[in-house]
């Protein structure tokens, strides 16, 4: 077994403010990328500015990160801390702006390489050279990025036909009617170097955002239970992570969230994202990547409404009703039920399922995580 967790974290209110020498010990200049709007209302984009003009580091904002950020967004937010001369990265906000920042520090750090480079192995001989410094201000509780060493972007995708039959061909600009899009971790490790958590963001978000980031926990809490992955080590931080989730469950269901909630929440998320990081997410995370782009689900409530069924088509009983007992439910129904009334009802349609099951069987890579055997009717049973 082995452990390994780099990131330095701090939770505590004010934290940013508290720790801003170790913010400004990362680098001399300051990319931060964070969305549009959040961190402008919870405070967390003022506060982390005004950190950096006490120690004296100048920065430049990126603030164009869209939901799901795309490959493309990534590459301005590169580009812009390079004209800038920044030597670190500061993501402010959810796992959206989170991811991004890893990526473009990465970006940042290899600025001969096209965005290709994400998602190409690393060698030792192509001389590639590791991210520049990140920082994390996670606003949401949820994906945990904020320790992890996963950037999931949206990248487009297109049928094998048209990038075998049309050599030389610009495939997005001649195709663009058979262009999709999906969603895939970066091939790269990136750990922040410091993450700055501090509660007091979570008290705009809405209502939604809190139960489908909360649900988005769970998976990674789930997920990284129930691998192939697993160990006692990474069974440390889920367990705990469940028994917490636990003590919230009622409570977010009829949304009573107030700061004690809030702080629950948030030592979830962050050990979910612990435990993910030694094992990686499971089958819920493969099967909502497509649901999340070509439906326009939140990835939080495409994630959960896989859970009942990856439960429930789990091969070892035992363990499956070990996830129940530690988040406090009493079969695996009153599990189910409890899901269907914090996300509702979605119908996926046969067609968009059929293909995603068959992509998933047929890339290994996803499949890895499940320690069992799987076919098309078993996955396809977990709808």
């Amino acid at each position: 077994m082995m452990l390994y967790m780099p990131v330095k974290v701090y939770q505590e209110k004010k934290c940013v403010e508290n720790h801003s020498r170790e913010l400004a010990a990362l680098g001399t200049k300051a990319l931060i990328v964070t969305g549009k709007r959040s961190s402008r209302m919870n405070g967390s984009l003022d506060d982390v500015k005004n950190a950096l003009v006490r120690e004296g580091i100048p920065y430049t904002v990126f603030d164009e990160v869209e939901e799901n950020p795309s490959v493309d967004t990534v590459k301005k937010a590169a580009s812009l801390g390079a004209s800038a001369g920044a030597d670190f990265v500061i993501g402010i906000g959810g796992g959206s702006p989170m991811d991004a920042a890893k990526a473009a520090a990465l970006l940042l750090a290899n600025p001969e390489r096209d965005t290709d480079f994400l998602y190409q192995k690393a060698r030792p001989e192509d001389g590639v050279r590791a991210a520049v410094p990140v920082a994390e201000v996670p606003t949401t509780a949820g994906t945990g990025s904020e320790v992890t060493p996963y950037a999931i972007l949206t990248k487009p995708v297109l049928p094998e036909i048209v990038l075998t039959t049309a050599p030389g061909a610009d495939a997005r600009h001649d195709f663009p009617h058979l262009e999709r899009k999906t969603k895939q971790s970066i091939s790269h490790h990136v750990f922040p170097a410091l993450a700055l958590v501090d509660i007091s963001y979570l008290q705009t978000a809405s209502r939604s955002s809190c139960v489908y980031t909360a649900v988005d926990t769970l998976a990674h809490l789930i997920e990284s239970h129930l691998n192939t992955n697993t160990t006692d080590y990474s069974r440390f931080y889920s367990e705990m992570g469940l028994r917490i989730w636990a003590k919230v469950k009622d409570r977010l269901l009829r949304y009573e969230i107030g700061e004690e909630e809030r702080r629950l929440l948030m030592n979830a998320c962050t050990l979910g994202g612990m435990a993910i990081s030694h094992t990686g997410t499971s089958l819920p995370h493969g099967l909502s990547y497509p649901v999340t782009c070509e439906m326009g689900l939140p990835h939080g409530k495409a994630v959960g409404i896989f859970l009942p069924g990856f439960l429930r088509g789990y091969g070892d009983r035992e363990e499956a009703m070990r996830v129940f007992s530690l988040l406090e439910f009493g079969s695996e129904q009153s599990f189910s039920e409890y899901i269907r009334a914090l996300l509702g009802e979605v119908s996926i349609p046969d067609e968009l399922w059929e293909r995603d099951v068959n992509e998933l069987l047929e890339n290994p890579r996803k499949l890895k995580n499940y320690p069992f055997q799987l076919d098309h009717d078993r996955l396809w049973a977990m709808r």
